[in-house]
C-alpha cells in the first residue's frame, strides 16, 4: 500500500518573525536591538510593531527572489529535520561554528554574548534579538494543542533561524576556516539532543550559573519588584517560564499561582539544570561552565578577546550584592543545589558548588 502525505505553509506558515528579518534586512532597516542591556529591569513587550511589520510587508517578502530563496531554504531544513536527512546540514556545518551561551535568564547570559560579538569586531548593538538572542528559535516542554505541536514548532524555528545564519553572516570573517556564531540559547537545555544536532559537532556551550536566591532577586527586579504578600505571580516572559515548567513537572496550575514566589523560582531553577545535562546535550562535551561572579565573569570575556585576536578589552560586568536580602530564602535554596550537584555528578560533571555558594 502506497500512502502519500503533503504538507503545505499551510500547516507550516512562515512566522511573523522570519518575515520580519527578511523585510529589514533586504531593505537595510534597523532590527530590534535590546538584548544586550544586561541592567535594564524593565520587561519587554511581545513583538506587536514585528507582527505588524510582517504582517503589512509579507507579500514584497514572498515576492522578492532573495526572500523566496532563503525561505525556500528553511523549508528545506525543515524537510531534512522532520524525515531526517543529516546530509541537508552538512555544508551548514562545515562553514559556521556556533558558540552558545546557556543558562537560565539573569545568570549573565546576555552580558557574554555581547562581548562575544565585541571580540569578533561585530556591533552588538546592531545585531538582530532574532540573531543573538534566546527567544528564538523556540523550544519547551512538549504540549500538543490545536494548530500546535511543540516538537514541530521547534524544528521549523530552528530551521529558520538557521535559514538567517546563513543570510546573516554570509560575508563573515573566517576564524580557521569558519564563521562563527554566537547566540544566547537558554532553551536548548529543554531539547539538548536536537540542538546538538542541529548546530553540528563543532558547536561549544558555554553554560552560566548563579546561585537561585540571588536569579530569583534579579528575577522579580526585572518583573516591576516582589508580588504582595510574595505570592508567585506572572508578569513577564521568564515568570511565564517558570509557571510553565512548574506545571510540566507536576504542579498544579491554582498551586503554581498559590505559591511563595520563591518556592516557584527554585522548582523551575532545579529543574532547568537537571534538564541541562539529561537531555542529550551532554553529547557534545565542549562545555565550559562559568559561576556568576565579576571577576569570573570578565576572566571569560575577555579570553573571547585573546582567542580571536581582537584589539579591544571586555567590557566591565556589572555586579549587586544582594545577599543580605530573603536570608530564609538560602535555606530553602540549599537542599536543591546538593540534588542539582548530584544529579550532574551522574552525567560525569562536577557542579561548582563553591563557587555558586558565593551567592553572588
Amino acid at each position: 500500500m502506497g500512502v502519500e502525505i503533503k504538507f503545505t505553509d499551510k500547516e507550516f506558515p512562515v512566522s511573523p518573525i522570519f518575515i520580519d528579518f527578511l523585510y529589514r534586512h533586504r531593505n537595510n532597516l534597523e532590527f530590534d536591538t535590546t538584548w544586550h542591556d544586561q541592567l535594564s529591569e524593565e520587561m519587554v513587550a511581545m513583538g506587536d510593531t514585528m507582527r505588524e511589520t510582517a504582517t503589512a510587508h509579507a507579500g514584497e517578502v514572498l515576492q522578492d527572489p532573495d526572500g523566496q530563496r532563503v525561505i525556500y531554504r528553511s523549508y528545506q531544513l525543515l524537510t531534512a529535520f522532520l524525515t531526517g536527512v543529516p546530509d541537508q546540514l552538512r555544508n551548514l556545518h562545515e562553514r559556521y561554528k556556533f558558540i552558545c551561551i546557556v543558562g537560565v535568564p539573569r545568570h549573565g547570559g546576555s552580558y557574554l554574548t555581547k562581548q562575544l560579538f565585541l571580540a569578533l569586531g561585530m556591533e552588538a548593538d546592531k545585531v538582530p534579538n532574532v540573531i543573538a538572542h534566546d527567544g528564538f528559535p523556540d523550544a519547551s516542554p512538549f504540549d500538543f494543542a490545536q494548530g500546535y505541536n511543540a516538537y514541530t514548532n521547534m524544528m521549523q524555528n530552528m530551521s529558520e533561524f538557521l535559514a538567517m545564519v546563513e543570510e546573516y553572516f554570509a560575508n563573515s570573517r573566517l576564524f580557521n576556516n569558519l564563521i562563527i556564531v554566537p547566540k544566547k540559547a537558554t532553551k536548548a537545555a529543554y531539547h539538548g539532543a536536537f540542538f546538538n544536532r542541529a548546530l553540528g559537532p563543532n558547536t561549544e556551550y558555554i553554560v552560566t550559573l548563579r546561585h537561585p536566591v540571588t536569579a530569583c532577586i534579579s528575577t522579580y527586579e526585572k518583573s516591576t519588584g516582589l508580588p504582595e504578600g510574595e505570592k508567585f505571580k506572572v508578569r513577564g516572559n521568564i515568570e511565564e517560564w517558570v509557571r510553565r515548567d512548574n506545571v510540566y513537572t507536576g504542579v498544579l496550575e491554582d498551586q503554581v499561582l498559590n505559591q511563595d514566589y520563591f518556592d516557584a523560582y527554585l522548582h523551575y531553577w532545579e529543574h532547568y539544570h537537571y534538564n541541562l545535562v539529561l537531555t542529550g546535550l551532554r553529547q557534545n562535551h565542549n562545555w565550559q561552565l562559568v559561576a556568576y561572579n565579576k571577576v569570573r565573569m570578565e576572566a571569560m570575556a575577555q579570553g573571547f578577546f585573546t582567542r580571536f585576536k581582537s584589539k579591544g578589552k571586555a567590557e566591565e560586568f556589572k555586579v549587586f550584592d544582594k545577599r543580605d536580602r530573603h536570608p530564609q530564602w538560602f535555606k530553602k535554596a540549599g537542599p536543591a543545589i546538593l540534588r542539582v550537584r548530584d544529579v550532574w555528578r551522574t552525567a560525569g560533571l562536577e557542579f561548582p558548588l563553591d563557587e555558586i555558594m558565593e551567592a553572588w
